[in-house]
């Protein structure tokens, strides 16, 4: 059976094989630039308003990694580490190990991204099993993107003056 393409198809990729992950990995991206900037929208700090729209213009220079090149510089890698360091220290205590994802809109919405993260380095990790080369960059990009979230969303809350509310697993301890 032939398969149709549509004139009016959004992305080209959209008919990929379903093993090839470049445009799964595309979409996911885009989803998290996306979300990223609902994400500024909500945000009323200024200055984390221009950290998240530089997250998300480094974002959208992950998206054609693995159906091109990875163009993200080691200086950008580094300033997202120093990223994450910030949020740690300056929201230290506000997690002794896992908290429930709530609290103020924005807080959500970056655990929502934390989570997105995630999802992206399991791509990655499947890309690779594969077969395909990754360049290690990526892959610490992407985790640290997760940490990148998981921070600012401890921030957020912080700053709403939210709670967070520890969440203690029957499962693991």
């Amino acid at each position: 059976m032939e398969l149709y393409r549509s004139p009016y198809e959004a992305y080209p990729f959209l008919c990929d094989a379903s093993d090839d992950l470049r445009c799964d990995f595309e979409l996911l991206t885009d989803d998290m630039a996306s979300l990223t900037g609902l994400l500024r929208a909500q945000v009323t700090d200024r200055a984390l308003g221009e950290e998240l729209l530089w997250i998300c213009e480094l974002i959208y220079h992950i998206n054609p990694t693995l159906r091109t090149f990875f163009s993200v510089t080691d200086a950008e890698l580094a300033r997202l580490r120093e990223a994450v360091e910030r949020l740690t220290a300056e929201c230290a205590g506000r997690c002794a190990l896992f908290v429930l994802t709530q609290g103020c809109p924005a807080a959500c919405t970056a655990h929502v991204l934390r989570v997105r993260a995630k999802e992206l380095v399991r791509l990655i990790y499947r890309h690779v099993r594969q077969g395909h080369e990754v360049p290690p960059g990526l892959i610490d990009g992407a985790n640290l993107l997760s940490g990148y979230f998981f921070q600012l969303a401890l921030k957020l809350n912080m700053l709403a003056g939210v709670d967070e509310i520890p969440y203690q697993s029957r499962n693991y301890r």
